[in-house]
């Protein structure tokens, strides 16, 4: 557009074009291009003002999936440090299990596993204070003196949740 209004501009001063009507259609012509080059150049500002809009938000934007994707690697590592304190952690209980497991008579180890396995994983509960910790009733008055009664040996289960009673001295008999 800028070549052709350079050549119509040329041939209207050059005064290779004598006749009046082909003046005036150049002139038309040259204000009609310079009216379409403006609007033109307008466009062309506004694209290049989105487009550095755009850009600013993409760096902005960039920069914040960095700080996220930091914090998400700084999550995975910490993840992945407390899950490895958490297998040692296990194996040393297994192995102190292991241990504790070998001095328990085999039919009392087998109703604490069934127990275990009905009860979500807690198999034995302590008694503290007159009350179940396994499913943290009371105990009434009968089954207290039941337990009060019962050799230091024998193994005294809650009658509401049926789990093993640990007795301690803080059990409150």
């Amino acid at each position: 557009m800028r070549r052709r209004a350079a050549r119509d501009q040329q041939r209207l001063d050059s005064g290779a074009v004598t006749s009046p009507k082909d003046l005036e259609n150049l002139q038309r012509e040259l204000t009609s291009l310079a009216k379409r080059q403006a609007a033109l150049e307008d466009v062309v500002l506004e694209v290049m003002e989105r487009r550095e809009a755009a850009q600013e938000r993409v760096a902005e934007l960039t920069g914040r999936a960095d700080s996220v994707q930091a914090k998400a690697d700084d999550a995975t590592a910490r993840r992945d440090a407390a899950c490895g304190e958490i297998d040692a952690e296990v194996e040393t209980v297994n192995k102190e299990r292991e241990l504790t497991v070998a001095d328990i008579p085999a039919d009392l180890l087998g109703l604490y596993d069934r127990l275990r396995a009905k009860q979500g994983g807690v198999g034995a509960a302590r008694l503290f204070q007159r009350r179940c910790e396994g499913c943290r009733l009371e105990l009434d008055i009968t089954e207290l003196n039941d337990v009060r009664a019962a050799a230091a040996d024998t193994v005294v289960r809650c009658e509401n949740c049926s789990r093993i009673l640990v007795r301690t001295p803080d059990s409150g008999l």
